[in-house]
């Protein structure tokens, strides 16, 4: 485990908000996500390269779409990804080490998990209902800063995510930055991009959510 030094800031609240991303932070969506690509490609004849696409989860889909089907059809091919993905993506991800702990571990508090994605929101809820989480509020269709809009809606003081853009959400919300390094980005980028704290993943999030309830500084430090 290994933290960076916070800015400084209040003691938390007794019961806060605690925002999560989905992909590579809440579950691996790696084998869903690369059956989904590869049925999209065998749909329309398009070669794309599905162990590539699974290397670099995070940003918006239609940005990684545009590295396989020219710019006019894009938005179709979004729309047609998302309408197969409930039938070749769901079942075939599993959850994280340690993530319905760490739902488990806000709720224990008092507080609320709320689930802020750049993913398909009705697809994100259909990963979450397979899987039995049940967050507080889902929220989609929001990546980098803009999941700051759904993070102070919510009033959430901490966010934890996987990507560098996650780390710029949570800090363009006023949030606690906690990267977690289960995906694409690695505990030096996460820090580099501003992070407040990096976990090597979310099974050291009770104990550490418990410290920073307390206000130990080894948890803030």
């Amino acid at each position: 485990m290994a933290f960076t030094t916070p800015p400084p800031s209040p003691l938390p609240v007794s019961a806060p908000t605690v925002g999560f991303d989905l992909d590579m932070t809440l579950i691996d969506s790696r084998p869903g996500i690369r059956a989904c690509y590869r049925a999209l490609a065998e749909r329309t004849g398009t070669y794309i390269d599905a162990d590539l696409a699974v290397t670099r989860l995070g940003p918006p889909l239609v940005d990684e779409l545009i590295n396989w089907f020219p710019a006019e059809r894009v938005e179709e091919m979004a729309d047609l990804y998302r309408e197969m993905y409930p039938t070749t993506a769901i079942t075939a991800t599993p959850a994280l080490p340690g993530a319905r702990e760490a739902i488990a571990a806000v709720r224990e508090a008092g507080g609320r998990a709320i689930v802020v994605t750049a993913k398909y929101e009705a697809n994100a809820k259909l990963h979450l209902a397979h899987l039995g989480i049940e967050p507080d509020a889902v929220i989609g269709d929001l990546w980098a800063e803009q999941k700051a809009l759904a993070l102070r809606e919510h009033d959430a003081t901490v966010y934890v995510g996987d990507h560098v853009g996650d780390v710029r959400g949570a800090r363009a919300a006023g949030a606690l930055s906690v990267a977690v390094a289960t995906g694409p980005c690695g505990p030096g980028e996460l820090r580099e991009a501003g992070a407040d704290v990096v976990l090597a993943g979310l099974a050291e999030f009770p104990r550490w959510f418990s410290d920073y309830r307390s206000g130990d500084s080894a948890a803030r430090a």
